[in-house]
């Protein structure tokens, strides 16, 4: 096929078809082709590259390594295509729909009282939330912008830092009442320490010793998937929890919770940061005016 006879834009597209319905039957459906022209676009962008993008089989769907890198960068391209297109008649106003994953701390403290103005800001834009507090794959999630607290590594991920946030212990009322106030780390042995159900950067709780900083295990009886779920376990007094001081500050103001072992808080701070694929090359404007919302509007203290 001579190169002015190839649309490579409509096998980009058909490409993604594949990918985002998890095959060629679906992805025929959606795109209106039979699934035998599905299959033979596929195989002859496949030759022109040289590499095979999708893995076959009767019972399973699975992109390779260079059909993941190809979807990345294929999306991207289409996405901004689409944007100048969009651009063109709009005077540069985003539109289109935006994929947001975030822990479920940060959507209910921070996030969904400023959505309400980004979405009067940009009418044309509307926001696809997930929430959850666990690392997930910006690409297979097909996630645009994700919200994340903690250490970040190195990675092909930029990242937009949102500030970052105060640590404590704390505890309800009723808690206290039951169980007494822990004064010492040994203190801590005899009770509840609600904790996260997976791995974290940092699994325990840092507190001041003599010596420096000791780890504490969160080994309590209850464990959640969730900042948020820890929270409203101590607002019922199920047991201390060691939460974002941005996700407590009114809980504590109120008298619902109550800070305990301030004296041995080391004094550390949780960093959150919006991060998004790529490295600096041009975005999407949906994209970037969330971002930039973000960082104006969304910030962490």
């Amino acid at each position: 096929m001579a190169r002015s006879e190839i649309n490579r834009t409509s096998e980009m597209e058909v490409f993604v078809c594949v990918v985002e319905h998890g095959g060629f039957s679906a992805a025929a459906r959606a795109c209106r082709m039979t699934p035998s022209a599905v299959s033979k676009l596929i195989s002859r962008l496949e030759a022109r590259l040289g590499a095979r993008l999708v893995n076959r089989s009767t019972r399973a769907f699975q992109l390779t390594p260079e059909g993941c890198t190809f979807y990345e960068r294929v999306t991207r391209i289409l996405a901004d295509i689409m944007d100048a297109e969009r651009n063109a008649g709009a005077g540069e106003q985003p539109v289109g729909r935006i994929r947001l994953n975030t822990s479920k701390s940060y959507a209910a403290h921070i996030l969904a009282p400023i959505l309400p103005e980004f979405l009067d800001r940009y009418p044309g834009v509307t926001v696809d939330l997930v929430e959850t507090d666990m690392v997930i794959d910006l690409l297979a999630e097909r996630t645009d912008v994700a919200v994340r607290a903690g250490p970040l590594k190195s990675s092909s991920l930029v990242a937009r830092k949102l500030g970052d946030t105060a640590m404590s212990v704390v505890a309800a009322p009723s808690y206290l009442a039951r169980f007494g106030e822990p004064v010492t780390l040994e203190d801590l042995e005899q009770h509840n320490r609600l904790g996260f159900g997976y791995a974290r950067a940092v699994d325990g709780w840092p507190m001041k010793t003599e010596e420096g900083t000791a780890i504490v295990p969160a080994v309590g009886r209850v464990q959640a998937s969730d900042g948020e779920g820890l929270r409203r376990l101590a607002l019922n007094g199920v047991g201390l929890g060691r939460l974002a001081a941005f996700t407590v500050r009114e809980d504590i103001a109120a008298g619902r919770l109550v800070p305990v072992l301030e004296h041995l808080n080391p004094g550390d701070r949780e960093a959150f940061h919006a991060i998004h694929i790529g490295q600096g090359g041009p975005l999407p404007s949906r994209v970037r005016a969330l971002l930039d919302f973000l960082a104006e509007r969304g910030r962490i203290s």
